[in-house]
């Protein structure tokens, strides 16, 4: 059986789904990168570069074009029956680094990359790093660990411990942000409850919404905004609602309390090095979100600040220091999560 072959067997669930700091970022950026000539760079995204996870990856792009290092071209909305397509297109155009998220074509992508071996593919996927498809590197938001923080919070501003969380597919992506969010709960009620759903997609806001309105409805004052029209039923009901990926307090400034970041600042600027020291090989970028790394972080309290209560402040100030210096691990749980 060809590996190919096999890999299909593998991806199961996955092979049905859909597919700031940054200008901070441009001050450490490393000099021998910013004398080099321009990278070309390629970005193909399954949804809108707005929707909050291809975002990150967008904005570190444009970053990194703004610093000089690359040149930066992308295609958004695109269909996975088109994706290898696209792929191909890039890589004979002459792309030296191709980015994106894999997640519903892993084995057709993989075919595509071994026909490309001069190409850098640094894409997003559940699984890791191969020699087989030796320029190959995958990533993932392993932001577990701004996720728990924000958990914390989240448990010590509720007042009823009935805490609701829309996903969008019940993938690693998904799981280990909602299993260290409902850790940062349990820090400050032990005895918390969790209704989880998933909406079976990754852009469907009505059908979000309507899904935080029923947890609501069924009791829960805090929500858990993972997909995009969560935070809206929040707002609209009046509870809190916690951020995904992207900070959105500006949108609803009396209802997000706290959001997990990711920056792929960290990731991009790894694959680039390598693509031009020339040493660009398979490999996973995915611990580059760890916030040890820089790759995630707690979005400033904004509006909420002062109304946190201080203990839950002690203990986020305690536990993202000892994250950072490493004596403290969030767990990583890719099950999928069930309320309770």
């Amino acid at each position: 059986m060809k590996r190919v072959d096999l890999l299909k067997t593998h991806i199961g669930r996955r092979g049905l789904l859909a597919g700031a700091g940054a200008v901070a970022g441009l001050a450490t950026l490393p000099t021998r990168l910013l004398a080099q000539d321009p990278i070309s760079v390629a970005g193909i995204y399954t949804v809108p570069v707005e929707q909050q996870w291809v975002s990150r990856i967008h904005i570190a792009a444009e970053a990194a074009q703004a610093a000089g290092q690359i040149n930066y071209t992308f295609t958004e909305n695109t269909a996975n029956t088109d994706y290898t397509r696209v792929m191909r297109e890039y890589a004979e155009g002459g792309a030296k680094l191709i980015v994106g998220e894999i997640f519903g074509v892993e084995a057709e992508a993989r075919e595509v990359v071994l026909d490309y071996p001069e190409t850098a593919f640094l894409l997003g996927s559940s699984f890791l790093d191969d020699p087989a498809y030796p320029n190959l590197s995958v990533f993932d938001n392993y932001i577990q660990d701004a996720a728990y923080l924000t958990g914390i919070i989240a448990g010590a501003m509720s007042q009823s411990g009935n805490i609701g969380m829309v996903g969008g597919f019940p993938i690693p992506e998904v799981n280990r942000l909602m299993h260290a969010f409902m850790a940062g709960v349990r820090e400050m009620k032990p005895d918390a409850t969790f209704q989880v759903s998933f909406i079976g997609s990754w852009f469907d806001p009505p059908k979000a919404k309507e899904t935080a309105f029923a947890m609501i409805e069924n009791g829960a004052d805090m929500m858990y905004a993972e997909r995009f029209g969560v935070s809206d039923a929040a707002q609209e009901r009046g509870v809190l609602a916690i951020g995904n990926v992207i900070d959105t307090q500006a949108d609803y400034p009396d209802t997000v309390v706290a959001s997990a970041i990711w920056h792929f600042e960290a990731t991009m600027q790894a694959a680039l090095s390598a693509v031009n020291a020339g040493s660009f090989s398979a490999a996973n970028y995915g611990t580059y979100s760890y916030m040890k790394e820089g790759g995630c972080s707690l979005a400033p309290l904004g509006n909420f600040d002062g109304k946190v209560p201080a203990e839950a402040l002690a203990l986020v100030g305690e536990r993202e220091a000892a994250i950072r210096a490493g004596t403290f691990v969030v767990a990583v749980n890719d099950s999928e999560p069930t309320s309770s």
